[in-house]
């Protein structure tokens, strides 16, 4: 089981080492390393909140998030989204970008520098919004019970999420214009670009939340529909019809995992810049840990662990308003990387373990409950 989830991102993890070894020595191979720890201890909370999302999708649709995901995944938000970021921010053709990564890796990492307020800002309001939308949400099963009861009663607010959200967004930006201004004005334009860019974080949640939950609720009525139809098949042996639907919903639920898995990424690649401006070995380190990211997650979906440890998606949840928060400070100061994934590892052991101890009072209220079941049977029949 293991071999065969983990088996491509064995293979990517030896091939991209000894490219590193060959590209940069000893010193490239030990930079892939750190960048690929990096990755996966940053990302491990989108392998648990992805993995939510995937045991509704078939095994089709897992293969694809493995093999097609994975090469948006790596090229898209690994490779060519940084070079993107350069491109915008310096208002050069990306040709121009690919150049300065490769030859002017300083000038190349000061202009990637200079454009993450706005990166922080949408990826900010993106997780922050996934974040809202669990929190204010009533469910049967509470985590932090204390904190999760009211919250849930003011979620019957509509709209309450995306009140809060602007909310934040405007304080963050008056306070980096703020700060910019008392210290010379330099960066005082730019609160506008961090306005703009959260709001466009906020909106895209928006749409491919909206889209992920129309075609979900689609899939789900599909289901019912194909579960009655086997029913029916099986009582006059006619062989059911296919089910087209159910592909559109598993596809727009994959372009919504994509669109997740971008901006989980930001940090990543962020933080990346702090071990290296090297867009060759940056690229071989990310990869590398999205590759077990997404192996992480079908691992999660195959085995059950989300449904065995009920408490693993709130502690991912709670990890991701921890990251939202970290990038929205971040858009007016420096955050060590080392703290960003430290954060979200703890929050998911944290919920593992209440997780562990919730299973365990469990199984012992119904060893106590057959217990005394077995003497009220053997008194009766004495």
């Amino acid at each position: 089981m293991i071999l065969k989830t983990f088996g491509w991102s064995f293979a990517v993890t030896a091939l991209g080492l000894v490219a590193a070894a060959f590209y940069g020595g000893w010193t490239g191979f030990g930079v892939v390393a750190i960048l690929s720890i990096l990755e996966i201890s940053l990302s491990f909370d989108n392998a648990v909140v992805n993995a939510g999302i995937l045991k509704k999708m078939s095994a089709f649709w897992q293969k694809i998030f493995l093999t097609i995901g994975i090469l948006i995944a790596v090229f898209g938000m690994r490779l060519v989204f940084p070079v993107v970021i350069v491109a915008v921010s310096a208002k050069i053709g990306p040709i121009d970008a690919v150049d300065l990564a490769l030859n002017n890796k300083d000038r190349y990492q000061e202009l990637v520098t200079d454009a993450h307020p706005s990166i922080a800002a949408f990826g900010g309001m993106f997780l922050l919004m996934i974040f809202l939308d669990f929190i204010f949400e009533d469910r049967d099963i509470k985590w932090l019970g204390w904190l999760e009861r009211p919250l849930s009663k003011l979620g019957k607010v509509d709209m309450l999420s995306v009140c809060v959200a602007l909310i934040v967004l405007m304080i963050s930006a008056m306070t980096f214009a703020t700060n910019a201004h008392q210290h010379g004005g330099a960066h005082v334009d730019k609160a506008q670009t961090v306005l703009i860019s959260g709001i466009a974080g906020l909106i895209t949640y928006m749409i491919v939340g909206g889209l992920s939950g129309y075609f979900e609720g689609k899939l789900e009525e599909e289901e019912e529909r194909e579960h009655e139809a086997e029913e029916e098949a099986a009582r006059t042996g006619r062989k059911k019809p296919a089910i087209v639907l159910a592909g559109q919903a598993a596809f727009f639920m994959f372009l919504y995992l994509e669109v997740l898995d971008a901006s989980f990424s930001f940090d990543g690649v962020i933080g990346a810049f702090a071990v290296t401006n090297d867009i060759v070995l940056m690229a071989l380190g990310l990869g590398i840990g999205a590759m077990y990211v997404r192996s992480l997650t079908v691992y999660l979906v195959r085995q059950g662990t989300l449904d065995d440890y009920v408490y693993l998606e709130h502690g991912a949840h709670y990890a991701i308003g921890a990251l939202a928060a970290i990038l929205l400070i971040t858009i007016q100061y420096e955050i060590h990387e080392v703290i960003t994934g430290l954060v979200g590892v703890v929050l998911i052991g944290w919920s593992f373990w209440s997780s562990v101890r919730r299973n365990k009072a469990l199984a012992a209220a119904e060893g106590k409950a057959s217990g005394s079941d077995e003497k009220t049977e053997v008194s009766s029949g004495v």
